[in-house]
């Protein structure tokens, strides 16, 4: 190597970390973690910056959302004749070693650890170390314990991706693609309940198993990876559980929140977490939150679960709604009428699994002979649909309660009048509708006479203005909001 190439490749890491000072400032910080830290300089010519990036989405995904900041940055740190190329690692069999500048404050999150042997096929060239103390025997009765854990009707086919998932299932699938090799390491999902977390993971450990059947995966729940956890130290193999999971390939935690308050728990976790991602294994957990907004968990973990990638699935967007109840019909062969799908696309729009709980309710009682009318879906919706501890109403409530109030017919809150007191008795409804239920605002506009998520939007500004304008309009407001919390 020439000197005038060593000083081009370290030169490379003190471009990126001036770029990375303007990018700082002019991105949030979440944005930054995402996308700017897994980035890795590759190489500098005196012209062009390469940066290592994982995949062609990540390189699009950057093109597409930040390069007006990166093309600032690269005016400052190189000039108006500096350019930008990416070498994109999921392209190649073997993914080249980051080399390591003399000051990696930044570059703490390689791809690979290094001194790591080439990713080559998907197969783990290195033969696994098992300690004396641990023999084959003890470690295939542990992996035992967990073999019928995945479910392998999860797959990455039956996962419907929508905009709300799309950046979840993309990542996920370079990570079964790649496992230990991306800058996603650890991978962390969040989201509620019912938004399909648990379905993603599976997929990823299928995906995986399915593809590098050399590779030992896991897949194991923060509860009963607890469970487990204190059943060996009560019969005194605290090492030996500790001893499986660090020779793991793939180690999958499912709500990794509910590790809160467990102390011992998370010592060990912390032992095994480090074990792993030092040699280069592939780590996925899923939460209810990011892990800025967990309680309960020591901050050394915390910083760990933020070196890879945070990615959040969120509430089903109605295209994602359709295509899941279509999904679930076509796999049932049947088929619903028009009107029922619409209304129960429009009356569950927060959860995945109550959807397709209803689906397969309806489908069910279908396949017994019972016709499926509107009534009939509109009882299952009320089954189905899990009501919060702070007693979240349905729209059909809101409308029923603000109608009495009013002395008017639920159904002139649907119809097209353009009467006065109707109108304004619809706009509280919506309001309400709105502060109460958590349906999106299409789906509140659908239960008022289908109309559009903008006539929504006007009426619960205007009823907002009223407020604060009209005393008689805000004595309404107070008094229906109290039958709400009563």
């Amino acid at each position: 190597m020439t000197n005038e190439t060593a000083e081009q490749e370290q030169d490379c890491y003190v471009i990126w970390e001036s770029c990375l000072r303007i990018i700082r400032e002019n991105t949030t910080p979440d944005a930054f973690m995402t996308w700017f830290e897994p980035i890795i300089p590759h190489s500098f010519d005196g012209e062009a910056l390469v940066l290592q990036v994982p995949s062609h989405f990540f390189y699009e995904y950057l093109e597409a959302n930040f390069i007006k900041i990166m093309r600032k940055a690269i005016d400052i740190a190189i000039g108006t004749q500096g350019r930008l190329e990416y070498f994109i690692t999921e392209n190649v069999q073997e993914v080249e070693q980051p080399k390591t500048p003399d000051n990696p404050i930044l570059y703490n999150n390689p791809f690979k650890p290094y001194g790591q042997n080439n990713y080559t096929n998907g197969q783990n060239n290195q033969s696994k170390q098992v300690v004396s103390s641990f023999s084959r025997e003890m470690y295939e009765s542990q992996k035992a314990i967990y073999a019928t854990a995945l479910n392998r009707f999860y797959s990455f086919d039956n996962f419907i991706e929508g905009d709300c998932n799309r950046l979840a299932r993309s990542t996920g699938f370079a990570v079964a693609d790649k496992p230990g090799v991306t800058a996603f390491n650890p991978l962390m999902l969040y989201g509620g309940v019912g938004l399909g977390k648990t379905h993603l993971m599976q997929a990823i450990g299928n995906h995986i198993n399915g593809h590098f059947p050399g590779k030992e995966v896991v897949y194991v729940s923060a509860d009963r990876f607890t469970d487990q956890l204190i059943d060996a130290l009560k019969h005194n193999r605290g090492d030996a559980f500790k001893q499986f999971f660090m020779q793991l390939d793939v180690l999958m935690i499912d709500d990794v929140q509910f590790l809160a308050g467990k102390e011992k728990t998370q010592e060990i976790f912390f032992s095994i977490f480090n074990q792993l991602h030092l040699s280069g294994k592939q780590i996925i957990m899923t939460s209810d939150r990011p892990p800025a907004e967990l309680t309960g968990l020591e901050d050394r973990l915390l910083t760990r679960f933020k070196w890879g990638l945070t990615t959040d699935l969120k509430q089903p967007d109605l295209e994602t709604r359709m295509a899941i109840i279509h999904r679930k019909l076509d796999e049932r062969n049947q088929t619903l009428p028009d009107n029922i799908i619409d209304y129960l696309v429009h009356s569950i729009d927060s959860n995945v699994r109550e959807l397709e709980g209803a689906i397969n309710s309806l489908s069910g009682l279908s396949e017994n002979g019972m016709p499926v009318t509107m009534e009939l879906a509109k009882q299952i919706v009320e089954q189905i649909v899990q009501v919060t501890e702070s007693k979240q109403a349905g729209i059909e409530e809101v409308q029923r309660v603000v109608s009495d109030y009013f002395n008017i017919q639920v159904d002139e809150l649907k119809d097209k009048t353009r009467k006065k007191e109707i109108v304004i008795a619809r706009q509280i409804a919506m309001y309400f509708a709105k502060e109460y239920t958590g349906f999106s605002l299409k789906s509140i506009g659908y239960h008022f006479g289908g109309r559009d998520h903008s006539t929504v939007i006007h009426a619960i500004q205007a009823v907002t203005d009223m407020i604060q304008e009209k005393r008689e309009i805000r004595m309404y407001v107070e008094d229906i909001d109290k039958k709400f919390k009563k």
